[in-house]
Formats: C-alpha cells, sequence, structure tokens
C-alpha cells in the first residue's frame, strides 16, 4: 500500500493517531454520503469527496503535518479524522475533529485524539496559539471545544462568517 512516510505517530490509551492513507478511502466516503458530514463540508458526492480525501493527504506534504485518521488500538479501520489543518484561505491553523460514525460518539475518543493533537501542535510543532472552527449549530463539538479547555474568541478571523472561534490554551504559554 502506497502510504506517507516520515510522519508521525501518536498513541493514547485507546487510539493510534497517524496520517491518512488510501485504505482510510472508504470510510472517507461512507461519511461524506451521510447527511452526519453537515459539518465538514458535506454531504458531498463521490468525486467531491475524492478531492476532499486527496487535499487532506497533500496536507501532510504541502505543510508538514495535517489531521491524523484515529484508530482503535489493535485495529486498522480509520474511525475519523482529528487533528492540525490549515487552508491556504483560513486565518489561522485550526485543531479540528469528526468521528464517522455515531457509534464511536458518546465515549471520550474524539476528546482524547483532540487532546493528542493538541499537545503535538504545542510540543512538537511549537505553535503559540490554535483555534476550532466551529459552526454556532454543532452542538456536540462546542461541548468538546470547551471540555478542551477552549474559550470563545468573538474577535478572531474566521473562514466563514457564521463559524464560533474558540481559541485553545497554549499549556506551555505564549512563548
Amino acid at each position: 500500500m502506497i502510504a506517507l512516510t516520515g510522519t508521525p505517530v501518536l498513541e493514547t490509551e485507546r487510539l493510534v493517531l497517524r496520517a491518512p492513507g488510501p485504505a482510510d478511502w472508504p470510510q472517507w466516503l461512507a461519511y461524506f454520503g451521510t447527511e452526519r458530514s453537515r459539518y465538514s463540508g458535506g454531504p458531498l458526492a463521490a468525486d467531491r469527496a475524492w478531492r476532499a480525501f486527496c487535499h487532506h493527504l497533500g496536507h501532510w506534504v504541502m505543510r508538514g503535518y495535517g489531521s491524523f485518521a484515529v484508530t482503535l488500538k489493535g485495529g486498522a479501520d480509520a474511525i475519523g479524522l482529528v487533528g492540525p489543518y490549515h487552508p491556504i484561505d483560513w486565518p489561522e491553523p485550526e485543531i479540528g475533529w469528526a468521528l464517522w460514525n455515531p457509534m464511536h460518539q458518546g465515549k471520550g475518543l474524539a476528546f482524547e485524539a483532540a487532546t493528542a493533537s493538541l499537545d503535538f501542535v504545542f510540543r512538537t510543532l511549537r505553535w503559540r496559539t490554535v483555534v476550532s472552527y466551529i459552526d454556532p449549530t454543532n452542538l456536540r463539538s462546542v461541548a468538546l471545544a470547551r471540555r478542551l479547555g477552549a474559550m470563545p474568541d468573538p474577535v478572531a478571523p474566521r473562514p466563514h462568517p457564521d463559524d464560533l472561534v474558540f481559541r485553545h490554551r497554549n499549556p506551555l504559554g505564549a512563548a
């Protein structure tokens, strides 16, 4: 299988976070075929889902970092995408999250993956700040941002005018 090489792998108590790869495409396509993907830009037809998927793979090449495919320890199938993301037209880098199947919600998995991702961007990438852009109707994501300790930043620029911006606390300080 073709895969991105030299990308970090993060491990938590229950999860492995790794760069996305071709084997994750079927799960991605299934997610983007549902209404559940509405907060991630979907639903999308297969051709648009393909472009979005390839965008995430290319993000690793162009930026040197990207969102991680999240897998349960001992499993190979990705259950979502979580981590740093910064398209060229977005004002700031963000930590984003999406679990693709409702069977994985409500178990703290997104929190666990996002916590590892935040640690990665502050300690490894040495970012000073990071935000999460959230649709105001996505109450689960708003709750997760708050659980992660992020605070609303009403004056921050945003990629979409209606987005809420939550700024994550840097445990290393603003240095």
